[in-house]
């Protein structure tokens, strides 16, 4: 009984607290709706990182039984993207088989037998290459994986009631008219030129910033503040200041791959959208509010990439496994596009992902059960063949 009567009296005591704290709150020049959407984690929680890094394999899976991947045009592209890999691995590691090269050439006048600091050199090399300036890889095809998603998805499907399938994506989305994107172009020299500067100003400013992070006293605040900056513009105050504070305490290394793992995985995640993007045309404030409502969805899916994409030699084949994979996945976080005519209000109906919490509660296994058809079915139940 007493303990009872002492849990009762400590309940009491808290809300007298909570109320007294909602009192002070209340006289503070505070917008309180504004601060809890800037501490609001539902766009990027554990549960759609999870569900994420679940769609990298189930569409990779989905991928692989496309026979239109294994045609000899795509291998004679695989073997391209094999060799430009081999070829933009070459170029990066140049300046480090240089500095080893020199190292060599001074061992035969100075012993370095009883030092370190030259394999601390070749060391930090390799952090850069491999962590700081990154590898990044090309593209393969979209739509004809989203033709094929639509097909696969029509035979799985094929003894149920038609009307209660989902639209297809493939026949109106084809119709949409590409234009170029900020990763997306129809040129091939603009491609490659879009492509390098994208890479050199990224470099840059990751070298810019890992320099800086040696600065005396102000130096280890560096990385902590970038990894801010960046994280509030993606995902918010709360998480930001949770990387803030974790990273003054972090060795400076785990904050670069860290930092680094998760902005290549976000750009990477860019890039595998850019031919959906080049065809729903967004604003920048939408195309914002559509990346900011799946965050934690496309963080998952493109980390699980990036680990594969890393590989050495494969990486760059991975990749385009990535690409058809990502077909799969803009059926499960978009809804079914109309007809080009309606196309301007569809993009601005999709900042929202509308099947979002149904979606993040289905069971593996039921991952394909959403979107009810809206509009007339297909009477053949197919997607209509690439032209």
């Amino acid at each position: 009984m007493a303990t009872s009567e002492k849990g009762e009296r400590r309940d009491k005591l808290e809300g007298q607290i909570d109320k007294q704290l909602d009192k002070q709150l209340d006289k503070l020049p505070i917008d309180k709706e504004r601060l809890k959407r800037e501490f609001d984690l539902s766009h990027f929680d554990v549960n759609q990182i999870l569900r994420g890094i679940q769609l990298t394999l189930v569409g990779a899976q989905r991928a692989l039984q496309n026979p239109a991947l294994f045609t000899s045009d795509h291998y004679r592209q695989a073997g391209i993207a094999v060799l430009s890999g081999l070829a933009i691995r070459l170029v990066i590691s140049i300046p480090i088989i240089g500095v080893r090269v020199f190292l060599w050439i001074l061992s035969f006048f100075l012993s370095l037998d009883h030092v370190t600091w030259d394999d601390q050199i070749v060391g930090g090399l390799n952090f850069i290459e491999e962590y700081v300036l990154q590898v990044p890889f090309f593209l393969m095809a979209f739509m004809d994986s989203l033709n094929w998603v639509d097909k696969t998805y029509v035979q799985k499907h094929k003894h149920e009631d038609p009307n209660k399938l989902r639209d297809m994506y493939y026949p109106n989305l084809k119709m949409y008219k590409v234009s170029d994107g900020s990763t997306h172009t129809t040129s091939t020299a603009e491609a490659i030129s879009m492509f390098l500067y994208r890479f050199a100003r990224k470099g840059a400013i990751s070298l810019a910033v890992f320099a800086l992070s040696y600065l005396p006293i102000v130096g280890r605040f560096v990385l902590p503040a970038a990894s801010f900056y960046t994280f509030n513009n993606a995902v918010g105050l709360g998480p930001a200041s949770v990387i803030f504070g974790t990273g003054i305490f972090l060795p400076k290394r785990y904050i670069v791959i860290f930092l680094q793992s998760y902005f290549a995985s976000r750009s990477l995640m860019r890039e595998l959208l850019e031919p959906y993007f080049s065809r729903v045309h967004f604003t920048k404030e939408q195309k914002r509010n559509w990346f900011r409502n799946r965050e934690g969805l496309l963080f998952g899916f493109a980390i699980g990439f990036y680990t594969l994409i890393k590989i050495p030699l494969v990486g760059v084949l991975i990749y385009g496994i990535a690409e058809a994979s990502t077909a799969y996945l803009i059926t499960k976080i978009t809804d079914p596009p109309p007809p080009p005519a309606e196309k301007a209000a569809f993009a601005a109906s999709q900042q929202e992902w509308t099947n979002k919490h149904e979606f993040l509660n289905l069971s593996l296994g039921d991952i394909d059960a959403i979107h009810l058809k809206s509009r007339p079915a297909n009477p053949t139940g197919d997607a209509p063949k690439h032209e």
